[in-house]
């Protein structure tokens, strides 16, 4: 029987490996298109729009609590590494608007499966909503509801805190004015590459 699950799991991984490299040589396409992308640097606290090469525009971010490393799991307040695309957006957020990106993606599944965060099924329908463009399972043990947003309601003591330190946990964060701005370049399926 020993042999018989160890057979089985190693086909699985096989498969799951395969799914994975598959997805990186040929992405989903998507309908929506937008001729911006986001790209943004944890180590610089950075975050650009770029058209193609170009850079449009820079802002200062701030992001998970939880430090550097990408995110492994709930609760973690790591702000995820790799590449997103926003699938939501919500304008009446507590945050003033949250553009949510679509965490977990294929790899953060791998990264679960491999570390028995998620089974198979889970796996699965992640990796389904990766290739179908919509947002992936929030309720895992990888965690979700992660994306931009604004610091929400203004005052002195709350833009000190978002100037000097990380404090999300696991978004990234703007000032609102810059949020707002940014919404003007960004649509349904615009890539938003994260770095360490």
């Amino acid at each position: 029987m020993n042999i018989m699950n160890t057979i089985y799991h190693n086909l699985i991984r096989g498969i799951i490996t395969s799914t994975i490299f598959f997805l990186i040589l040929y992405p989903a396409t998507n309908a929506y298109s937008s001729p911006y992308s986001l790209e943004v640097s944890k180590s610089s606290q950075e975050l650009l729009i770029k058209d193609g090469e170009d850079i449009i525009k820079r802002y200062r971010v701030a992001f998970g609590k939880g430090g550097s490393g990408s995110k492994r799991q709930l609760g973690d307040n790591k702000t995820p590494t790799g590449t997103y695309k926003i699938l939501e957006f919500r304008e009446n957020s507590r945050f003033h608007l949250f553009m949510q990106i679509s965490y977990p993606n294929t790899i953060d599944a791998w990264y679960g499966y491999k570390n028995n965060l998620i089974d198979g099924k889970e796996f699965k329908d992640i990796v389904k909503a990766a290739t179908s463009n919509v947002l992936p399972p929030q309720n895992t043990s990888l965690g979700g509801y992660l994306g931009l947003h604004g610091i929400g309601e203004v005052n002195e003591e709350k833009l000190s805190i978002h100037d000097r330190h990380n404090w999300t946990e696991g978004c990234i964060a703007l000032k609102n004015e810059e949020i707002t701005e940014i919404r003007q370049y960004v649509s349904i399926g615009t890539t938003i590459l994260i770095k360490e």
